[in-house]
Protein backbone atom coordinates (compact mmCIF):
# COMPACT_ATOMS: atom_id res chain seq x y z
CA UNK A 1 0.00 0.00 0.00
CA UNK A 2 2.42 2.34 -1.10
CA UNK A 3 1.46 6.34 -1.57
CA UNK A 4 3.95 8.70 -3.50
CA UNK A 5 3.24 12.08 -3.66
CA UNK A 6 4.75 14.75 -6.01
CA UNK A 7 5.04 18.19 -5.50
CA UNK A 8 6.77 20.09 -8.18
CA UNK A 9 7.06 23.52 -9.03
CA UNK A 10 7.10 22.65 -12.68
CA UNK A 11 4.53 23.02 -14.96
CA UNK A 12 3.34 19.54 -16.37
CA UNK A 13 1.42 18.75 -19.22
CA UNK A 14 -1.26 15.48 -19.04
CA UNK A 15 1.19 13.05 -20.83
CA UNK A 16 3.92 13.74 -18.69
CA UNK A 17 2.22 13.28 -15.36
CA UNK A 18 1.08 9.35 -17.39
CA UNK A 19 4.79 8.73 -17.81
CA UNK A 20 5.62 9.63 -14.08
CA UNK A 21 2.69 7.96 -13.05
CA UNK A 22 4.06 4.57 -14.88
CA UNK A 23 7.44 4.62 -14.60
CA UNK A 24 6.59 5.27 -10.52
CA UNK A 25 4.80 1.98 -10.97
CA UNK A 26 7.94 0.67 -12.01
CA UNK A 27 9.74 2.08 -9.62
CA UNK A 28 8.03 1.22 -6.73
CA UNK A 29 8.99 -2.66 -6.74
CA UNK A 30 12.68 -1.82 -5.98
CA UNK A 31 10.83 -2.09 -2.28
CA UNK A 32 9.79 -6.24 -1.99
CA UNK A 33 6.08 -6.91 -1.96
CA UNK A 34 5.16 -3.51 -3.39
CA UNK A 35 3.66 -3.40 -7.00
CA UNK A 36 2.09 -0.85 -8.89
CA UNK A 37 -1.07 -2.78 -8.14
CA UNK A 38 -1.50 -1.13 -4.71
CA UNK A 39 0.51 1.52 -5.80
CA UNK A 40 -1.40 5.43 -5.11
CA UNK A 41 -0.18 8.45 -7.05
CA UNK A 42 -0.64 11.97 -6.58
CA UNK A 43 1.35 14.65 -8.89
CA UNK A 44 1.01 18.49 -7.79
CA UNK A 45 2.31 20.67 -10.53
CA UNK A 46 3.01 24.33 -10.15
CA UNK A 47 3.52 24.04 -6.84
CA UNK A 48 4.76 26.96 -4.53
CA UNK A 49 8.12 25.51 -3.93
CA UNK A 50 11.50 27.13 -3.28
CA UNK A 51 14.98 25.39 -2.78
CA UNK A 52 18.27 27.05 -1.86
CA UNK A 53 16.65 30.16 -1.87
CA UNK A 54 15.74 29.86 -5.29
CA UNK A 55 12.41 28.80 -7.85
CA UNK A 56 14.34 26.94 -10.30
CA UNK A 57 12.47 23.52 -10.98
CA UNK A 58 12.79 21.54 -7.98
CA UNK A 59 10.63 18.79 -6.29
CA UNK A 60 9.32 17.31 -2.58
CA UNK A 61 8.53 13.29 -3.12
CA UNK A 62 6.84 11.78 -0.26
CA UNK A 63 6.94 8.68 -0.40
CA UNK A 64 4.07 6.83 2.38
CA UNK A 65 4.92 2.70 2.97
CA UNK A 66 2.78 -0.01 4.80
CA UNK A 67 5.46 -1.77 6.90
CA UNK A 68 8.86 -0.72 6.25
CA UNK A 69 11.44 -1.11 3.87
CA UNK A 70 15.59 -1.63 4.39
CA UNK A 71 17.88 1.20 3.59
CA UNK A 72 19.03 -0.04 0.36
CA UNK A 73 16.01 -0.43 -1.13
CA UNK A 74 14.95 3.07 -0.52
CA UNK A 75 18.35 4.22 -1.56
CA UNK A 76 17.48 2.35 -4.80
CA UNK A 77 13.87 4.00 -4.89
CA UNK A 78 15.41 7.27 -4.58
CA UNK A 79 17.54 6.80 -7.62
CA UNK A 80 14.39 5.94 -9.76
CA UNK A 81 12.23 8.62 -8.63
CA UNK A 82 15.01 11.25 -9.12
CA UNK A 83 16.15 9.67 -12.58
CA UNK A 84 12.12 10.10 -13.37
CA UNK A 85 12.17 13.71 -12.71
CA UNK A 86 14.60 14.82 -14.44
CA UNK A 87 14.24 12.64 -17.45
CA UNK A 88 10.20 13.67 -17.48
CA UNK A 89 10.47 17.34 -16.39
CA UNK A 90 14.29 18.41 -16.24
CA UNK A 91 14.55 18.61 -12.75
CA UNK A 92 17.95 18.24 -11.36
CA UNK A 93 19.14 15.21 -8.68
CA UNK A 94 20.32 17.68 -6.30
CA UNK A 95 16.72 19.78 -6.38
CA UNK A 96 15.07 16.64 -5.14
CA UNK A 97 14.06 15.63 -1.86
CA UNK A 98 12.48 12.33 -1.11
CA UNK A 99 11.18 11.39 2.19
CA UNK A 100 9.97 8.42 3.52
CA UNK A 101 6.97 7.60 6.00
CA UNK A 102 6.49 3.94 7.16
CA UNK A 103 3.55 2.73 8.98
CA UNK A 104 2.13 -0.16 10.68
CA UNK A 105 -1.82 1.03 10.34
CA UNK A 106 -2.94 1.40 6.80
CA UNK A 107 -6.86 2.01 6.50
CA UNK A 108 -8.74 0.85 3.04
CA UNK A 109 -11.76 -0.67 2.27
CA UNK A 110 -13.61 0.68 5.55
CA UNK A 111 -11.23 -1.46 8.03
CA UNK A 112 -7.32 -1.68 8.64
CA UNK A 113 -4.88 -4.02 7.43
Amino acid sequence: MPFINVKTNVSTTHEAEINIKSALGQAITAIPGKSEGWLMVGIEPDYRLWFKGTNEPAAIVQVSLYGGASHNAKTTLTSHITGILTDELGISSDRVYVMYTETESWGWNGSNF
